[in-house]
């Protein structure tokens, strides 16, 4: 089961990427001249609200995971009591303001992301992962083979090694093969033959040799070169997110790897174990797969928005609110089938289901 830390620490992460997100709808709001009814950090009733000067109810709700903002006048011709002649509502604004009000929500986690990075690599450096043996996995080629803790790679079947990505690259496309690697060892070279392990993914094979890298922290940065190396960090860790979503869409990877909720709590109880550097970057992470799969253009999410605004630009004028209704059902019952299959991956994976006599 859950501590009470793990929960309270998984809650103020949620809290903040929610706050960030929806922060970004609400100021676009404003800036387009959309009056935003409500700005709620959760959902269900209210337990703590407050009315600003411009008349937004301000609300902590009961179930506080997630949260959302009631722009005026959403529903538009759906909705009698924010008819399309009101200026302030939201549906009465050109498609360009609705897209930008709707746009903003994932462009703030990405800017969240960019902006932790930037933090992470200027107060505690940029983590280097080496080709050095850190850890050796037990029954594994690697220690059949008698490698050791601080083993240095340098070649791999006579070739230079360019680095730890270079290596795990090389180890991934001999499965099952007998390889050579030069490596050093108290300051001595030699070289190990050692027969990889064959992994399968869906229909791919991958070698693999049981080992973990070391991982050295670098020195900080000034702020000016931390900017970029955070922005070309982002675009990284968008193409892993891309990958492994790819990947688990194709049958390479199990779809039982997805977490939800009550394993995004307990990894951020984990994350904040590790120190402010690893719950920062923990923070990062869960912000850009917020913001990504958000601009996925499925109903329900803000992806499926813009994409009926895209399409009502193309048109002239809007999709119907019958082809809109249905769309939002569909998405919203794959939203919650997705929701229920990562809570069953969570309690599956805590142990949960045995715990409760399940066996599946």
């Amino acid at each position: 089961m859950h501590s009470l830390y793990d929960i309270i620490v998984g809650l103020l992460v949620f809290g903040v990427i929610v706050f960030v997100h929806e922060s970004g709808h609400y100021l676009a709001a404003r800036w387009c001249k959309v009056r935003v009814d409500v700005f709620s950090i959760g959902f269900g009733p209210a337990v703590w609200k407050w009315k600003d000067r411009v008349g937004t109810d301000w609300q902590l709700s009961a179930f506080p995971l997630g949260g959302y903002v009631r722009l005026h006048g959403f529903e538009g011709d759906s909705s009698p009591d924010h008819p399309e002649g009101n200026k302030e509502a939201f549906h009465s604004k050109p498609v360009w303001a609705r897209a930008l009000v709707t746009v903003m929500g994932p462009v703030f986690n990405i800017v969240l992301t960019i902006l932790l990075f930037v933090v992470i690599f200027s107060l505690y450096g940029r983590p280097e992962i080496k080709p050095e043996v850190n850890m050796v996995a037990p029954h594994s080629p690697a220690e059949q083979v008698g490698l050791q803790k601080g083993d240095n790679f340098v070649r791999f079947n006579g070739r230079k090694i360019l680095g730890a990505a270079d290596l795990q690259s090389l180890i991934a496309s001999h499965p099952g093969e007998t390889v050579t690697l030069g490596i050093i060892r108290d300051n001595q070279p030699r070289d190990i033959s050692v027969t990889l392990a064959n992994l399968t993914q869906g229909e791919k094979h991958y070698g693999q040799l049981g080992i973990g890298f070391a991982t050295v922290q670098a020195s900080p940065m000034p702020v000016y070169k931390a900017i970029p190396v955070a922005i070309e960090g982002t675009g990284r860790l968008f193409a892993q997110i891309f990958e492994s979503l790819w990947q688990i869409v194709s049958g390479q990877r199990s779809p039982r790897q997805l977490a939800g909720t009550i394993g995004i709590i307990a990894m951020s109880g984990q994350a904040a174990d590790g120190g402010a550097a690893s719950l920062l970057f923990f923070i990062a992470m869960l912000s850009a797969n917020l913001g990504l799969i958000n601009l996925f253009p499925v109903p329900m999410l803000d992806g499926g928005h813009l994409l009926f605004y895209g399409l009502e630009a193309i048109r002239g004028k809007p999709i119907s609110l019958k082809v809109r209704e249905m769309a939002l059902q569909a998405g919203f019952v794959l939203v919650i089938a997705l929701f229920l299959f990562t809570a069953y991956n969570d309690a599956r994976g805590l142990g949960w289901l045995k715990w409760l006599g399940v066996h599946l």
